[in-house]
């Protein structure tokens, strides 16, 4: 399991590779079709990989928020 403080990022194009090749083409479909359901799938891929990057990118700055908000406050209360 990954530690809070380590980003977990996929590489979209090689995410988007990864899914088409578990999409075979089926026995009765015409190539053009094929092709348009692979391109679909492929840019579909594309755009959720970098969606994940992007929440995971904010998850992380959430995490370093938090964490930096718990060093003030423990160097507040030495203070005062």
């Amino acid at each position: 399991m990954a530690d809070k403080d380590e980003k977990i990022t996929l590489d979209p194009k090689s995410f988007a590779e990864a899914v088409l090749g578990g999409n075979p083409k089926r026995d009765d479909e015409e190539d053009k079709v094929y092709i348009k359901r692979q391109l679909t799938l492929y840019l579909e891929a594309m755009l959720l990989a970098q969606d994940f990057n992007d929440l995971e990118e904010t998850r992380f700055g959430i995490a370093k928020s938090e964490q930096r908000n718990q060093i003030l406050q423990k160097i507040i209360e030495r203070r005062y």
